[in-house]
């Protein structure tokens, strides 16, 4: 017998459970009398969130109800809620998570980076939300170039895409659609942080920079990734196909892990042979700046 959850029900119980594990000198009100049951009442709840109590009670009652984000907002701050935690209650009240604020991270975990060395012959880097390369591994680098000699600015994923030749001579006949796809992509991400200055700031530096770039940004296509075969070109070795996978990391969602995993026809072996004619020239250069 197969049970289905109610997802009222079920907020109504987490919100209930968040609420009883936190005190009232957690949050700096009175432990005045006594209390029937552990933690904040539900009106302390209420105050501290700046919502009505009998709204509230509607929530905790299980009642199908709307809530802004506001709000919940609110009321995770007033729960303490971490990110896990957070992204949970948006998903029970609203089906949907809540959006991720852009966050300027310059390097990794040992761990993630060890993870990117440990793929050998796959090309693998982690991105930022701003779609800054942020670390790597050294066959990303033998096929793209060593990213360590380059700056901060070369590094972001737009700018390469439309500024770098190497990259555009990697890419082929493919480097119109991916272009695109990433305009698309940046096109999106500008429009959910219009308030912050770097994304201003890039448009008009990949404008002057590439009419490409503002050609592509003004046919306003909304592009999803391609799960085709990457074929890609190497100037001494030919065309090499490899398989995409990406993934956000599960530690820091705002970042984005993509390991190109090379097919056993051959492009295994031009991939070792690509790594170690760079390991040899360029030993020690390709770790990213963790």
């Amino acid at each position: 017998m197969s049970i289905k959850l109610d997802r009222y029900e079920e907020l109504a119980r987490f919100l209930r459970i968040r609420r009883e594990r936190i005190t009232p000198k957690q949050v700096g009100l009175p432990e005045s009398g006594r209390r029937r049951t552990p933690g904040l009442r539900r009106g302390e709840v209420a105050l501290l969130a700046d919502v009505g109590l009998d709204w509230y009670t509607y929530l905790e009652q299980g009642r199908h109800i709307n809530v802004s984000t506001e709000v919940l907002e609110r009321i995770a701050v007033a729960l303490r809620l971490d990110e896990s935690e957070r992204r949970h209650l948006f998903f029970l009240a609203r089906k949907q998570l809540p959006l991720v604020e852009t966050k300027v991270s310059t390097k990794v975990s040992r761990a993630l980076q060890s993870f990117l060395d440990s793929q050998n012959t796959s090309p693998a880097n982690v991105m930022d939300a701003r779609m800054n390369i942020i670390a790597w591994n050294a066959a990303y680098c033998a096929l793209n170039g060593d990213l360590a000699i380059l700056s901060d600015k070369e590094r972001n994923f737009v700018w390469m895409t439309f500024t770098s030749p190497r990259f555009r001579y990697i890419k082929g006949d493919q480097w119109e659609l991916h272009a695109r796809r990433i305009a698309a992509k940046f096109h999106a991400g500008y429009a959910r942080h219009v308030d912050d200055p770097w994304w201003s700031e890039q448009f008009d530096a990949l404008c002057q920079a590439s009419p490409e770039f503002r050609e592509f940004w003004e046919s306003h296509e909304i592009l999803d990734a391609i799960d085709a075969p990457k074929a890609l070109r190497c100037p001494n070795l030919g065309i090499l196909n490899f398989d995409l996978v990406s993934f956000q990391y599960l530690e820091d969602p705002s970042l984005t892990v993509s390991i190109h995993v090379p097919h056993p026809d051959g492009t295994v072996e031009k991939m070792q042979r690509l790594l170690s004619d760079y390991q040899l020239h360029h030993s020690g250069s390709f770790a990213s700046s963790t």
